[in-house]
C-alpha cells in the first residue's frame, strides 16, 4: 500500500497509478484478510477488539486492513463512547461476492488451478474459514425466511 500524499489516506499501488475505478474495488478485495473482514461484517457490526479475537488477528493488522476498506467506502464506523463499531456501508458488496461464489462455482474453481495464479503462500486454513463464511451468507441469501435480504429488499 501506498500513502496518497494529497489526502494522508491509505491507497493501493495500483490506485496510486491510476488503475481504474473497477480494477481498484477487486484490488481492494484481493486481500484475504479483507475478505475475512468483510466477510464477518456482513453478519453485523464489530468492534477491532471482536473482529481480532474472531478471526485470530493482530489489532494492528485488523485496523491496517479496516482503514483500507474505510478508505474505498465499503466499511463506517459509529463511535460509541471510547468504543468504535464497524458495518459494511454497501449491502450489495455482499451480492458482489456471492456473484464471485457463484462463478468459482459455475468455472469449478479453475482460477485456484490457474498457473498465473500465485499459489506459493499457505492459506489453506485461512481460504477453508473464508469459504465457509461465504457458504453461510449464501445459503442465508439463497433461502426466502421473511425479513430482509442482502440489499434490504422485503423477502417473504
Amino acid at each position: 500500500m501506498a500513502i496518497d500524499p494529497e489526502g494522508g489516506r491509505c491507497v493501493s499501488t495500483d490506485i496510486a497509478a491510476g488503475v481504474s475505478p473497477a480494477a481498484a474495488l477487486f484490488h481492494s478485495l484481493a486481500d484475504e484478510t479483507r475478505l475475512r473482514i468483510v466477510a464477518r461484517l456482513a453478519r453485523g457490526e464489530a468492534r477491532v477488539v471482536d473482529l481480532t479475537a474472531e478471526l485470530g488477528l493482530a489489532q494492528s493488522t485488523v485496523s491496517k486492513h479496516l482503514a483500507c476498506l474505510r478508505d474505498c467506502d465499503l466499511v463506517e464506523y459509529r463511535a460509541e463512547g471510547r468504543q468504535s463499531f464497524y458495518s459494511l456501508t454497501r449491502p450489495e458488496l455482499m451480492d458482489l461476492l456471492a456473484s464471485a461464489e457463484h462463478l468459482l462455482a459455475a468455472t469449478g474453481h479453475a482460477v485456484v488451478l490457474c498457473p498465473v495464479h500465485d499459489t506459493r503462500h499457505d492459506t489453506a486454513g485461512a481460504h477453508s474459514a473464508l469459504r465457509a463464511e461465504l457458504d453461510r451468507d449464501l445459503a442465508r441469501l439463497d433461502t426466502p425466511t421473511g425479513g430482509e435480504n442482502a440489499t434490504g429488499e422485503a423477502v417473504s
